[in-house]
């Protein structure tokens, strides 16, 4: 039980440590902002496919694809509709939006947030459902895979945010609570293993759905927009290709 807590905390903190570090990704010119959100995406891209979606298929064999391919659906329809209605969002933020001359960026950054949430909540359930299993060696190679690439993802959700007029303190507080919710996740999953192995399949393809859509809808075009296309989409492949040799070599 200490080392299912000790592991919650690492999974959600990472996200944390992640934030402090995008402190430091603020005021970028576009050429390398786009680099950044580039390699982001492509660090996502991996983490959909390999992380989510893959696992989530090869749980359910070929007679249960239909339940990774609705989830995978279902995901990005949530987003969709989401998307609407990303203007309540904007309490979170702090921002006056009468007063901000980028709302649409601002929608897109709390989309994105929203989206590293929901799938942050079944990367919990994974690493407390492999606690849950009894297999200590997968469990902490899974735990261990999720926080390193929790670190990425705390500086993408929290740099984009002051750079659109969110408050350090409140970005900081925001990302730390995408972090939160992967800490529940983990608990619930090491308490329900029975329960969650039965949703497993279908929340890894929820989530992995989500992460397709905003990486197709949002973070792509935002990238290709400034006339730095090309090195957008090398460091998209380049971080597809380090988040590839991660989960090589973790696992």
């Amino acid at each position: 039980m200490n080392l299912v807590t000790i592991t919650a905390l690492g999974v959600g903190g990472a996200t944390v440590v992640g934030a402090f570090i995008g402190f430091f990704f603020k005021n970028l010119p576009h050429k390398w902002n786009d680099a950044i959100l580039g390699f982001a995406a492509g660090v996502m891209l991996a983490t959909a496919i390999q992380g989510l979606i893959l696992p989530s298929a090869e749980s359910v064999g070929k007679s249960g694809l239909w339940i990774t391919a609705l989830g995978i659906l279902a995901g990005a329809y949530i987003l969709n509709i989401f998307d609407k209605l990303t203007p309540h969002l904007h309490h979170l933020t702090g921002v006056e939006m009468e007063n901000h001359q980028n709302n649409a960026s601002l929608n897109k950054v709390m989309l994105f947030v929203f989206a590293i949430a929901i799938h942050n909540l079944p990367e919990g359930l994974a690493a407390g459902v492999s606690f849950g299993s009894g297999d200590m060696k997968n469990a902490i190679t899974v735990a261990l895979g999720i926080a390193i690439q929790n670190i990425p993802e705390g500086m993408v959700t929290i740099s984009p945010m002051i750079m659109n007029g969110v408050s350090k303190k409140r970005a900081f507080l925001i990302a730390a609570f995408t972090g939160l919710i992967e800490v529940v996740g983990t608990f619930i999953g090491y308490y329900s293993a029975i329960i969650s192995k039965a949703i497993l399949p279908f929340a890894l393809a929820f989530a992995g759905g989500t992460m397709l859509y905003v990486i197709s809808d949002e973070m792509i075009p935002e990238t290709h927009s400034h006339g730095h296309e090309r090195i957008a989409t090398y460091s998209l492949l380049i971080g597809f290709i380090v988040m590839m040799f991660l989960d090589a070599y973790i696992s």
